[in-house]
């Protein structure tokens, strides 16, 4: 379906589900109910004919982050809001229903309805899903967004998931580029990489392994503990909002940027494909519309809240914050796309999502290295 045509689809069939209440009160004491005059808008507003539907979502966060936990609320909430709370979706925190990192695996196996996660946490089940969140050297979250919607990502990616997993997912926020993670160690070339232990998913994961580094899948709200103890050198999460509350600053010495294993990694609503196909189509486009509010609005909340709690970090003083150095860098980005080079020569379906994504990627970095980065760089003079 062309994406203009499938959001003014999704606009009519939110407005009507949302209005159904309201036109089923407005009959004529016969039972016959109002119309619009408006041929689309009449069938959409059928829907109080709609069924109530209770799902359960399982979500990778606590809730004390409440902005990337906040994507999983927003999600439900506006479902409930356009469905009159006929459709009703209860949000709940990691551990809670599942743990926070086998949403994948449960919304498969049914065992819950639909789940908030990050893609990137399932690369043992298959590498190429990390393309839905974040790899390293990849997009920015606008860049994202461009492959996912317009780009052919979507098409493709649920392709795979129905596939695989058979489940569907949709974009349901952004964290924006992440920060490189906090270190007890400086890192002061690539030779301070060898032995550390870090917590890093994803293929991010896979590079730092390349690099020397000793990785660790760790959840979210264990990862202070396993720095505290010393379990861990170093831990990435998200960036100064979310980490100072984790207060990660109270057990480290160093934050370091960018985290060039996720510049602009993608959140997702994972939905059992069995489930999915027994919604009314009104529902479906319910939660597409949703879903896109979600991600639009984390992303702005992340914008609005990361420069505040970057700035008291600096006023602290009792964090260094560097920039990796050139070195690791450079190490980086070769060994992250040798990797994908050898994922593509031995998996049909990675090869196939990167012959999609890497020439988006040449593509609009060009055009954003002269827009975006020109305007960035620029020193204002006022």
């Amino acid at each position: 379906m062309d994406r203009r045509e499938f959001l003014r689809k999704a606009g009519i069939g939110a407005a009507g589900v949302a209005g159904a209440t309201l036109l089923a009160a407005c009959d004529d004491g016969t039972g016959a109910q109002a119309t619009t005059g408006d041929t689309d808008l009449d069938e959409a507003l059928t829907a109080s004919d709609l069924p109530e539907v209770s799902w359960r979502l399982a979500a990778s966060w606590p809730t004390n982050l409440d902005t990337i936990f906040g994507g999983a609320t927003t999600f439900a909430d506006r479902v409930r809001a356009m469905t009159g709370g006929k459709f009703d979706i209860d949000a709940r925190a990691a551990g809670e229903l599942v743990p926070a990192l086998e949403i994948l695996q449960s919304v498969q196996s049914g065992a819950v309805e639909c789940g908030h996660t990050a893609s990137y946490y399932y690369t043992g089940l298959a590498e190429w899903v990390a393309f839905g969140t974040a790899v390293p050297f990849g997009l920015t979250a606008r860049q994202q967004n461009g492959w996912w919607y317009y780009g052919g990502g979507e098409e493709l990616m649920q392709g795979l998931y129905a596939d695989n997993f058979n489940a569907i997912q949709f974009l349901a926020g952004n964290t924006g580029t992440q920060m490189g993670g906090w270190f007890n160690v400086e890192i002061q070339s690539l030779a301070d990489l060898q032995g550390l232990r870090m917590r890093i998913p994803g293929l991010g994961g896979r590079v730092m392994e390349r690099l020397g580094v000793t990785v660790q899948q760790i959840a979210g709200g264990e990862i202070f503990q396993s720095l505290q103890t010393g379990a861990i050198d170093a831990a990435e999460w998200v960036g100064p909002y979310d980490d100072t509350i984790l207060e990660f600053q109270t057990v480290t010495d160093f934050y370091y940027y960018p985290g060039w294993w996720e510049p602009g990694p993608s959140l997702e609503v994972q939905i059992g494909m069995d489930h999915w196909n027994d919604l009314p189509e009104e529902y479906q486009e319910v939660v597409r519309t949703a879903a896109a509010q979600a991600n639009v609005d984390m992303m702005a909340s992340y914008d609005h809240k990361n420069p505040v709690a970057f700035q008291e970090l600096l006023d602290g003083g009792d964090v260094e914050v560097l920039p990796f150095p050139d070195d690791v860098m450079q190490a980086a980005e070769e060994e992250a796309f040798a990797l994908y080079d050898e994922n593509a020569s031995g998996d049909p379906d990675f090869q196939s999502v990167l012959d999609s994504w890497k020439p988006y990627r040449d593509a609009v970095n060009s055009w954003f290295k002269i827009a975006e980065a020109g305007m960035i760089n620029y020193e204002p003079q006022v």
